[in-house]
């Protein structure tokens, strides 16, 4: 075995381990080191460029997305193992899947690199613009094929220093993204100019500059819009608002016999929370309330609270609404008849088949966020738009036969259609329910319809106490920046809190705590770049990345040609 080929097998196994461990303790949810982001894959693209051929190159990218995204999404299994019924071997096969699915995606970057290499031996600087480009736009294609997984991009791993994000607002946090990947690729060039017997041309520095200088400029302007907003936040119009975390375990979440004393759970968190008076806006999670409001006795309370205090209530609910001209049989349920999981989604589905007639649906049924005004009357509704696959309707359910005790666990809700805010006195609240925060168009509609203040429903009890609440939670900081914005989150256990439209944290919860949180914040008005057309950056990466995909086609074909002529 040459002594070329022992190295090309050492960068393939340890370049990998070494840049997913990095990543894994970058990120948030385990250690959270952040600093470690701007290094970690520098190895990954070492090797890309050092091994030989682009199908090594790919089957060391998938190695690597394999062992990163085990780390990043191992709660997975307490999902579906938990609350889905499945057997932890299944559980954790479906987690398999997730990982190799994702995975291929960092393969598929790994092989383009390595295709965009100069075949001469030293380290392109035109890579210093290609690897950001094709990461981002790979982040991009996750985030919308199969309704997409945008979990985690790596610039949400800066989430905690708002200093460096705020550039946010120009391109969304794939800039942020982008930067991460362009200064590991300029720090592995600098490595390589010490060490590479290679001359550098002038070609390549003046690539380097270029790249240091976009960066350096970058680090310049958040220094300043981080001043510049927190001026015009100091002088808004401000909104005292109140985020209420019930701390409802998952298992008696809709237990019937149980939701009188969630009920009166929330009323009482809730009476702490305005006791001081002046509360403009009150919110409570997602599914807070464990029946349909318009159908239920216990609404009254809720009502009632919100009349006596003189404040907005806005909570999540399930919802249902009758197409006219039909009744249904009874009244809908909702996970609310029984402790039993199994028998409580299949009484569900005995009464959607009962009410359906051939393709015509009478009832349709949403995740919803109800806002009650100061008398207590329901003056707005939002239907979650972004609808969660296996969780609130299953695609191709026919096909998927091998996730059967999964599916069984599952509701058929009706996706909404409308971004436009929920009005609440001066307060305009863009709504986001559950996972909704981690899509970027979400908001930003919202924020282009006029909201002047993000509000995220949610409940994370599903994951346990696992990363996923903090990476969760990451995830939301910055929808706050893209769309300065201020941002209130309730969350069933947590994390709930305030988030500036700096993205600095200015409270937040313990997980699995009764607890509420209550703080006056700005309500800004101004578009960001992002939300006037900033937004197409990732998709612009995504259109370049076909592109270099093609050029890389295109030479490579052109080489075989020469090396064919020349024999």
């Amino acid at each position: 075995m040459t002594s070329s080929a022992t190295q090309s097998q050492a960068a393939a196994l340890a370049a990998p381990v070494f840049s997913a461990l990095l990543l894994a303790l970058a990120m948030p949810g385990l250690t959270g080191w952040w600093p470690l982001l701007f290094v970690a894959l520098i190895p990954l693209l070492w090797a890309a460029r050092t091994l030989p051929s682009a199908v090594q190159s790919g089957c060391m990218g998938m190695f690597f997305g394999l062992l990163y995204y085990f780390s990043l999404m191992y709660w997975i299994i307490i999902v579906l193992k938990r609350y889905g019924g499945l057997h932890t071997v299944v559980a954790a096969a479906a987690l398999l899947l997730l990982a190799l699915y994702l995975a291929a995606y960092t393969a598929f970057f790994c092989i383009l690199l390595n295709r965009l290499t100069s075949r001469t031996g030293s380290f392109s600087a035109s890579v210093l613009l290609a690897a950001p480009t094709i990461w981002v736009g790979l982040d991009v294609a996750r985030g919308w094929l199969f309704t997409g997984l945008p979990w985690m991009d790596l610039g949400y791993g800066l989430y905690s220093q708002p200093l460096l994000v705020q550039a946010a607002d120009l391109g969304g946090h794939h800039l942020i993204t982008f930067f991460i990947i362009q200064i590991n690729a300029l720090l592995l060039w600098l490595l390589e100019r010490l060490f590479s017997p290679y001359r550098t041309s002038k070609r390549q520095i003046s690539l380097a500059v270029m790249s240091f200088l976009v960066i350096y400029c970058a680090g310049g302007y958040s220094m300043l819009r981080w001043q510049q907003i927190g001026s015009e936040a100091a002088m808004a119009s401000q909104a005292t608002a109140a985020a209420v975390q019930g701390n409802i375990s998952q298992d008696e979440k809709w237990s019937p016999a149980l939701k009188q004393e969630t009920v009166a759970r929330y009323l009482a968190l809730s009476e702490e929370a305005a006791r001081k008076g002046g509360l403009d806006l009150l919110v409570w999670p997602e599914t807070a309330l464990p029946f349909y409001p318009h159908r239920e006795p216990l609404m009254n309370k809720v009502k009632t609270f919100a009349k006596e205090k003189q404040v907005y209530l806005l909570t999540g609910s399930p919802y249902f609404t009758v197409r006219p001209g039909r009744q249904p049989q009874e009244e809908p349920v909702s996970a609310s008849q029984s402790n039993n999981l199994l028998k409580i989604v299949e009484d569900f589905k005995n009464l959607l088949s009962a009410e359906s007639s051939n393709t015509l649906r009478p009832v349709e049924y949403f995740n919803s966020a109800i806002l009650l005004d100061r008398s207590g009357t329901q003056t707005g509704r939002y239907n979650k738009q972004h609808l969660v696959p296996f969780g609130e309707y299953v695609p191709l359910r026919n096909f998927l036969w091998f996730i059967k005790p999964l599916v069984e666990l599952i509701g058929d809700f009706t996706p909404g259609e409308s971004s436009k805010p929920l009005e609440a006195g001066h307060i305009k609240a863009g709504v986001l329910i559950c996972f909704e925060s981690i899509f970027p168009n979400i908001a930003r509609n919202t924020t282009a319809e006029g909201a002047n203040l993000l509000v995220n429903l949610t409940n994370d009890a599903w994951y346990g106490r696992s990363s996923a609440p903090q990476q969760s939670w990451a995830m939301t900081v910055l929808r706050a920046v893209e769309n300065r914005r201020s941002l209130v989150r309730a969350a069933n256990t947590g994390i709930s809190g305030f988030i500036a439209p700096t993205g600095e944290v200015i409270q937040q919860s313990s997980l699995f705590t009764e607890a509420y949180r209550r703080e006056s914040v700005p309500l800004l008005t101004g578009q960001t770049f992002f939300v006037q057309g900033g937004y197409w950056f990732g998709p612009v990466c995504l259109l370049l990345t076909g592109y270099l995909l093609i050029h890389a086609v295109w030479m490579a074909r052109k080489r075989r040609q020469k090396g064919g002529a020349e024999k």
